[in-house]
């Protein structure tokens, strides 16, 4: 009895299901997919043969899907992700001969794509990953420190305390709280083929972790964008804004996709360690995070707009200031995260890739230490705070030095020395103000 499409492909989906559950190899279930898919096509899409050109047959080589092929044609598709060392961005080759049947491989006689590419630079591959891996490892632990530090002085010099310092201590508490994580991962799960196969707990949790953590950073980001729009375009006060709403906002919220994504994770792509990005599902943190980057570009665009408007409408004398923060402006990309949408797609050239690849993984990886180096260690009332500290000490030394050559000086007072003019910090009104943490020194 000659079965109906749809019975047979019925059938050939349950065979497939039998033979995914004796498998159980992640690449040989993508390519048993692949295969499905592929009959499905065959089977639903209509046939050339009744036309008048040659054409090769759609076929199944295996490991890839062919449709038809007018007669002399180098078929080209990208190179399958079923393995470790096949670059997707190669092309694998499938030959028509000009009489319509596809070309065999003169010693085994049999029909044969060309596959040889997708490896040929897999030392240089596996080269650059590893160089990714220790670019990580180091960048996310010299952020630590760097972050380590800069929360330090915040928390330590009281006289640092405003809402603007309170926003730049959450976000580095973010940056730092994934940094941790980031290691974790990298050093626990990414290198460690048993315990993935083990598939514990505690490694989908360390994803879950690291979903959120990452979401909140990225929200954290947005609350820094929304409170400096609000301080230069609508132009009041930082003290009059409530920061439960950030707080809501950059450590609450992010908990939702992280959430529904460990959720639909556990029922729809249940893989071992919720390692793989290959699913749909990340879109649900992914969604998120794109929009909170998109509403930072928005912002940033339009503090520039009215920096630019009011350099026009200010006097000469004033045009420097607006100059400074225009040029603040532009630093202002690192704490926004906007590299990240200025930037979001890898080039398909190899070279450009691992390029593109490089300047990412730096962006990702080091943006703790340079937001801690732009707005802790260039931040100039941090440097006046740091400065008046050091002299405090010093002066401190140089009095308990003379109080125990003569008494005359035990009456001296740390506050006899002389004032060094220290900046309050200050809820950074529309005149520049809240551009003073980065100083500028031409």
């Amino acid at each position: 009895m000659r079965m109906t499409p749809s019975l047979f492909a019925a059938s050939l989906f349950t065979m497939l299901q039998i033979v995914y559950i004796q498998v159980g190899q992640a690449s040989n279930v993508k390519i048993l997919l692949a295969q499905y898919d592929c009959y499905m096509n065959i089977i639903q899409t209509t046939s050339h043969s009744n036309n008048s050109d040659t054409f090769c047959k759609r076929t199944w080589d295996g490991w890839m899907c062919w449709g038809d092929t007018e007669a002399g044609v180098i078929a080209l598709q990208n190179c399958p992700d079923y393995f470790l060392d096949f670059d997707t961005a190669e092309k694998v080759t499938k030959i028509c001969n000009k009489d319509g049947h596809w070309f065999r491989h003169p010693e085994s006689n049999r029909t044969w794509s060309n596959y040889t590419s997708c490896n040929n630079f897999t030392a240089q591959r596996q080269q650059m990953t590893l160089n990714m891996y220790y670019l990580a490892i180091a960048g996310n632990s010299i952020s630590i420190l760097s972050l380590t530090l800069s929360l330090i002085i915040f928390f330590y010099f009281k006289n640092l305390s405003c809402q603007r310092i309170t926003l730049h201590k959450n976000l580095f508490s973010s940056f730092l709280l994934t940094s941790i994580a980031t290691i974790v991962e990298l050093i626990a799960v990414a290198h460690n083929e048993a315990l993935v196969s083990s598939n514990p707990v505690g490694c989908k949790v360390l994803q879950f972790v690291l979903h959120y953590l990452r979401g909140s950073n990225y929200f954290w980001m947005l609350c820094e964008g929304i409170h400096l729009h609000t301080l230069i375009v609508v132009a009041v006060f930082a003290e009059e804004q409530q920061l439960l709403w950030y707080y809501l906002l950059g450590w609450g919220f992010p908990l939702i996709p992280a959430l529904i994504h460990a959720v639909a994770r556990t029922i729809y792509f249940n893989d071992n360690c919720w390692i793989s990005s290959d699913t749909k599902l990340m879109y649900v943190v992914h969604g998120p995070v794109v929009t909170a980057l998109v509403v930072n570009l928005f912002f940033v665009l339009n503090i520039v707009r009215v920096l630019v408007t009011k350099l026009k409408d200010t006097h000469h004398a004033e045009s420097h200031m607006y100059m400074k923060a225009a040029r603040a402006t532009l630093i202002l990309v690192p704490l926004l995260g906007i590299q990240f949408v200025l930037v979001p797609w890898r080039p398909e050239d190899r070279d450009a890739g691992d390029i593109y690849m490089s300047i990412m993984n730096i962006f990702t990886h080091y943006q703790g230490l340079l937001v801690a180096t732009l707005f802790c260690f260039f931040n100039g009332e941090v440097q006046m705070v740091l400065k008046r500290h050091w002299l405090q000490s010093q002066h401190r030394t140089r009095t308990s030095k003379d109080s125990c050559r003569s008494p005359s000086c035990t009456a001296t007072s740390i506050s006899d020395m002389p004032s060094l003019g220290m900046h309050h910090c200050n809820g950074g009104h529309i005149n520049g103000n809240a551009y003073e943490e980065v100083s500028f020194h031409e």
